[in-house]
């Protein structure tokens, strides 16, 4: 783990928050509209249960103290994933080689003793130093994921569910186990897909401040639950997180209604713009109902692992 003079590698304090969120900014080329790991997503992950920022996230600060570098790592069960960035202004110095030193050795501590365990970094597309680093150290790429988002104009009106469907909001009271059930079937064909049992699945989801009902849809045919879609509130932005439509009912517009009601749904809390996550690969034609609904895709992510 070798720095320039210097240069300090160190546990990362909630006092680094908007410095970690600079770093990601400049990472961006400075453009705040693009941007997805800010502030507030930085704030999200660090509250995440089971995460912890002493000892599961590292900076790197420059001779002037100012943070040039993070990383961290996370157990999602079986696996560990890993993600961070270097400001471009300080990269070609090994930074991001300590930072990923480091993040081996944390991660090789979080997977002792489970079945099978696979390591995984997540690196900016066309990034061609992480490509190589990663690369050097017997990774390999495995997959793709975007960033996508739109930029809500104007009162937005979400229009009629398809005919013979009913949308409305979640009652979570009675409607959480149809919304697990209809986003475990809905996606398990995705890539990497596992089943989460449903009391992790609220730990992680509704045990959380950022939830609210009336940013979760639940779609139905008579009493059946056919698709559902997560949302919630972050920073300046609206998150779709979850988005499912069963097999069966597939083709018929429901995946379209969702994200439109979704959209109308932020866009009365003040909101100018919604992001997903997706993925490139998605056997589903996500990524064209996404475009075809005014969509764009923002960031693009490799996946690499070991």
């Amino acid at each position: 783990m070798t720095l320039p003079a210097g240069y300090e590698l160190r546990p990362t304090t909630p006092g680094d928050l908007d410095a970690v969120a600079g770093v990601f900014l400049a990472d961006d080329g400075g453009d705040p509209g693009r941007v997805v790991i800010d502030a507030d997503f930085l704030r999200d992950e660090w509250s995440r249960a089971g995460f912890s920022l002493a000892s599961d996230a590292w900076v790197v600060a420059g001779p002037d103290g100012v943070v040039v570098g993070y990383m961290q790592t996370m157990r999602e069960e079986p696996n560990v994933e890993c993600w961070g960035a270097v400001h471009p202004g300080h990269r070609g110095r090994g930074i991001g080689s300590a930072l990923f030193d480091w993040a081996e050795q944390r991660a090789s501590e979080l997977v002792a003793g489970l079945p099978l365990p696979r390591v995984r970094f997540v690196s900016d597309v066309g990034d061609r130093g992480a490509e190589a680093l990663l690369q050097s150290r017997d990774l390999c790429l495995v997959h793709h994921f975007w960033h996508m988002q739109i930029d809500l104009v104007g009162p937005l009106h979400p229009g009629p569910a398809p005919q013979g469907f009913e949308i409305s909001e979640v009652d979570p009271v009675v409607d959480l186990p149809a919304v697990h059930a209809v986003l475990g079937e809905a996606l398990a064909d995705h890539w990497d897909s596992r089943s989460e049992p449903f009391d992790r699945w609220v730990d992680e989801h509704v045990n959380v401040t950022r939830f609210d009902p009336t940013l979760w849809l639940l779609a139905t045919q008579g009493r059946q639950p056919v698709a559902a879609l997560t949302g919630h509130i972050q920073g300046d932005r609206g998150w779709v997180g979850g988005l499912g439509v069963r097999a069966p009912w597939r083709g018929r517009g429901l995946g379209e209604a969702l994200l439109r009601r979704s959209f109308a749904a932020f866009s009365r809390h003040g909101l100018r713009r919604v992001v997903l996550g997706v993925d490139a690969e998605n056997p589903t034609g996500a990524t064209a109902l996404h475009e075809h609904v005014g969509m764009r895709v923002v960031q693009r992510w490799d996946v690499w692992e070991r």
